[in-house]
């Protein structure tokens, strides 16, 4: 997809604030500080659009991103970050809960993961969560030019075996630096529009 347009349009923490029109919509949720905005600004060409930091736990609502006018990025909180108190994390926890499984224009939900390591115990649960609702899921795997390309499919391997990846679930090897990957996500997210 060419990304001629794309702004964020509100932050929102509660249903009655999401946006009120009939556009598909893909959720990016990972752990925090695993390149969820670094991901969302190499996917429309922006630098800045989304705010990228070194401090995890930086978003703290649902924030809808407009593209080209036709759908939405929702980037989420970051889950698996100590330093935000238990009563904070439950709240976020709800929230992202509440938009998952009652958002009718919610296509897929886009899991990424740091190819480096294998799936952290939140990405296994947030992927659980996402098949038992029956929320189709794309996985990406980012962070892929800080490894040899020669040691991607060993990496690959792995992360789908700790995720127990289904048949016909996508994963997609990315990098934010080197745009790799980026063509075949956007191919992906088109196939759920």
């Amino acid at each position: 997809m060419k990304v001629t347009s794309s702004d964020i349009v509100i932050s929102a923490v509660k249903p009655e604030q999401y946006p009120d029109v009939d556009l598909p919509e893909f959720a990016l949720a990972g752990r925090s500080n695993v390149g969820k905005s670094s991901f969302i600004n190499k996917m429309l060409n922006r630098k800045g659009l989304a705010r990228i930091s070194s401090k995890p736990g930086k978003t703290q609502t649902l924030n809808f991103f407009l593209i080209n006018e036709i759908l939405h990025f929702v980037d989420v909180p970051g889950y698996g970050y100590a330093k935000v108190s238990k009563t904070e994390r439950a709240a976020w926890g709800r929230m992202i809960e509440t938009y998952f499984t009652t958002r009718e224009q919610l296509r897929a939900v886009v899991l990424i993961v740091d190819l480096r390591h294998p799936p952290t115990e939140d990405d296994v649960m947030m992927y659980n969560f996402l098949k038992h609702y029956e929320i189709p899921c794309i996985v990406i795997a980012t962070k892929a030019d800080k490894i040899p390309k020669g040691k991607w499919q060993k990496h690959l391997k792995v992360t789908r075996q700790t995720l127990n990846l289904e048949e016909g679930d996508h994963m997609v090897i990315f990098s934010s630096e080197t745009g790799e990957g980026k063509d075949k996500a956007w191919a992906l997210l088109e196939s759920y529009m």
